[in-house]
């Protein structure tokens, strides 16, 4: 199924209708075990509060990120942090082309252009197999992501999360994974020291921001709404395989074939598949902000380190000797 498709299928509508979040499960119906979360709404912040921070936006695939988290990111660099993107496929396998070396191409120079609307400072391509992630060793993917954790000074990552219900694509598994070891091992002092021979130095993530596709542990909604549009204008950047393309503006001319319009979509194709992609594709920000109250939000299973908690108290109760 190709993902343009799949925002037109009926597990898009089941998956608009999901209740609420926050929800409590009692293993074997004893009420022996419990699992609950609170979930914390991550609002914009006015100045610039991140500032000297420095994100990764890691995905396996040029559309991942702008669909799950684009919102997210724009938030965070608006608020301070240097960006950058990380695509670890060479996403050979999906999108439109005469080949797949062109689509290859097509989707690189689309993912360039997406990491620019989303304000990134660069954009890394990884080039592993399309769909054919979970055949490459795992510590080899973890040690260059380690690599550039500690060459970037990356302080919080965004990616798919390693505990993500049902999801069957491997490249979105092995990315979270390798992601998942990394966050910590980038920052042991004894893991790849050849990397402090060329001048590097031990330093990992702070914290992390996991998506999922499927079901997932909740625990962040970020409000998006002020970033919504702009999250639609990264996603019409994936020409060649994003959830849009050109599907707005082959309903306006379809619907004008039968003598019919939609006001929504306006009176050109830009219009059109602006409108579309903002309130069809995307259209599961929306739902996701309703049980919040807010117009649009992002949805995440938010971790954070520890030493944040010892530093504030620190910086909080030290005294002079």
């Amino acid at each position: 199924m190709q993902r343009r498709d799949f925002f037109q299928s009926p597990l898009l509508v089941g998956m608009m209708q999901e209740p609420p979040i926050e929800r409590e499960y009692k293993a074997g119906g004893t009420g022996s075990v419990s699992y609950q979360t609170e979930v914390t709404i991550e609002r914009p912040v006015r100045g610039k509060p991140h500032r000297g921070k420095v994100l990764a936006a890691i995905q396996p695939h040029c559309d991942d990120i702008p669909i799950f988290a684009g919102g997210t990111v724009l938030k965070l660099i608006d608020e301070g942090y240097t960006g950058y993107l990380i695509t670890v496929s060479d996403d050979s396998m999906a999108g439109e082309g005469s080949s797949i070396g062109d689509i290859v191409q097509k989707n690189e120079r689309d993912t360039v252009k997406v990491g620019e609307r989303l304000g990134c400072k660069e954009s890394f391509f990884l080039n592993y197999p399309n769909h054919n992630m979970d055949a490459w060793p795992l510590v080899e993917i973890r040690a260059r992501l380690i690599f550039l954790f500690r060459l970037l000074k990356i302080d919080t990552v965004l990616v798919y999360d390693p505990s993500g219900l049902y999801e069957q694509n491997p490249d979105h598994y092995v990315t979270a994974r390798a992601v998942e070891s990394a966050f910590w091992m980038a920052g042991a002092a004894w893991d790849y020291p050849e990397h402090f021979r060329a001048g590097l130095t031990a330093h990992g993530p702070q914290d992390a921001y996991y998506f999922a596709r499927g079901p997932q542990l909740v625990n962040r909604a970020v409000d998006i709404t002020n970033y919504m549009d702009a999250k639609v204008n990264a996603n019409l950047a994936n020409v060649t395989q994003g959830p849009a393309g050109n599907l707005g503006a082959r309903l306006r001319a379809k619907l004008a074939a039968q003598g019919k319009r939609l006001l929504l979509l306006g009176n050109d194709d830009e219009t059109a598949n602006r409108q579309y992609t903002k309130y069809f594709a995307l259209s599961r920000d929306r739902t996701r902000g309703k049980p919040h109250g807010l117009s649009y939000a992002e949805l995440f299973h938010y971790v954070s380190r520890d030493e944040s908690l010892v530093d504030d108290y620190v910086a909080k109760n030290a005294v002079s000797l």
